[in-house]
């Protein structure tokens, strides 16, 4: 449902064109990003009509700071109600008895922990930079910010993943008050159930940052960090999970939510972003009846498409381990001219993807890295399987290895991707029908 120029016309005649200039770009954004293009961020994702239909509302207009049934402001009878449930949906769904959806972003939920769990001058161990760590995790973000010393844990390439014995000996030598598991580049799952009595023997706490793999938990295609010894997770809802922006945390440490819960207002947040409630729930009820389906099949298609990419003739990572357990793909493009100028050259042929650092880079580095990161879990969210990656691996020998025009390239993208307009892993609803009943649907699709 791309913005109709039918619409725009009778717009014309009643608003100011500077206006009219906002919805034309916002028009032509969506249908450029959500219909034309093969989106392969591995932070992304697209919420269902659904999911769009409930968090257009009202809600967005109001205010409730503090905790349910314990508001600053009236007004709050339903917003409550809605609060209280997504909480109840979301502890059920990961296994958690407590569980504050207030973060209004990943990075807030990890800054909330964080303040919590250490001081100034403390020690936090964490995944490298290089290697994936959230900028949030480290001295350039939330634990610079907090006086938080950020030591990373020894990494092994080949695996791909911390390196346990190394660790085990590093939480024994540093005592760090918090070690970070969990991050942005993240192939394969963190040794939470290895280093967990590590962490606890010198009284530190284990997070789990899941933001990446949210779905992948929900879906059972991931490990549960929780049950295997994390004390707390932190999370966004919108990458592998496929909501509105924002953050939660959880956790089974009465104590410990009760100290988060007390930071999350006011120290980090104000007013929680109320419209995200109705449709993260709705998106955590999606999880619940089809998690399962959709977490297999994203899992499937980046073993596919890593595969396929190393059979194209790419540099991918992780080949030792089987490339991928996750959502991600990561390849070393150095050989087609590095992070950089692949990932301009995909976007000229509506193919959006990431420059990413690697293990190995230099951080000055940052700026033209050797690596692409790719995510599928929008593409199995449109639809796309197996075949479907492997179509995509051609797209890319094509771009950056046979260097064919990328205007050609891109036409084929376009009608690639006219094959997927309809989201999965959802309730089919009659949305024509709908749109002319309630006003509240999205107009700009």
């Amino acid at each position: 449902m791309e913005i109709q120029l039918e619409f725009l016309d009778i717009l014309r005649g009643v608003l100011p064109d500077d206006v009219l200039r906002v919805i034309e770009l916002t028009g032509k954004h969506n249908r450029w990003r959500k219909r034309l293009c093969v989106n392969m961020i591995a932070s992304e994702n697209v919420m269902s009509p659904l999911a769009e239909m409930v968090y257009l509302t009202d809600m967005g207009h109001r205010y409730a700071e503090g905790k349910p049934k314990k508001r600053y402001y009236q007004g709050n009878i339903f917003t409550d109600e809605v609060e209280l449930y997504l909480m109840k949906i979301m502890g059920e769904l990961f296994h958690v008895q407590y569980v504050d959806p207030r973060p209004i972003s990943g990075t807030i939920a990890n800054a909330t922990v964080f303040y919590a769990l250490g001081q100034r001058g403390d020690k936090a161990l964490i995944a490298p930079v290089q290697a994936g760590a959230h900028v949030s995790h480290t001295k350039f973000g939330i634990l610079g910010a907090l006086g938080i010393e950020h030591i990373e844990l020894p990494f092994d390439i080949e695996e791909f993943n911390i390196d346990v014995d190394k660790a085990v000996k590093m939480i024994e030598e540093v005592k760090p008050k918090f070690v970070v598991l969990g991050g942005s580049v993240y192939l394969f799952p963190h040794p939470v159930r290895e280093l967990a009595n590590a962490v606890h023997s010198v009284g530190g706490k284990l997070v789990y940052d899941a933001a990446h793999v949210l779905g992948l938990i929900a879906g059972g295609q991931f490990h549960d960090p929780v049950s295997e010894g994390a004390d707390i997770i932190t999370s966004s809802t919108h990458k592998t999970f496929p909501g509105p922006q924002g953050g939660v945390i959880m956790t089974n440490d009465r104590e410990l939510y009760k100290k988060v819960s007390k930071i999350v207002f006011p120290v980090f947040v104000s007013n929680h972003h109320l419209h995200r409630l109705p449709a993260t729930a709705i998106v955590a009820l999606e999880m619940k009846y089809f998690g399962k389906q959709y977490a297999e099949q994203i899992v499937r298609n980046a073993k596919t498409l890593a595969e396929s990419l190393a059979a194209e003739g790419f540099k991918v990572l992780g080949e030792a381990k089987g490339y991928t357990r996750s959502h991600q793909v990561i390849l070393d493009v150095r050989a087609q001219g590095g992070g950089a100028k692949a990932a301009l050259i995909l976007e000229k042929a509506n193919i959006i993807t990431n420059k990413n650092i690697l293990p190995y880079d230099k951080p000055e580095m940052i700026k033209d890295p050797s690596g692409l990161r790719l995510g599928v879990q929008e593409l199995t969210r449109w639809g796309m399987k197996e075949d479907d990656m492997k179509e995509i691996a051609r797209f890319f020998r094509r771009l950056l290895i046979d260097r064919e025009d990328p205007e050609k390239v891109r036409r084929e993208v376009i009608e690639f991707r006219m094959n997927f307009q309809k989201i999965h892993y959802t309730w089919d609803i009659p949305l024509e029908e709908l749109s002319k009943k309630l006003p509240i649907l999205p107009l700009l699709e």
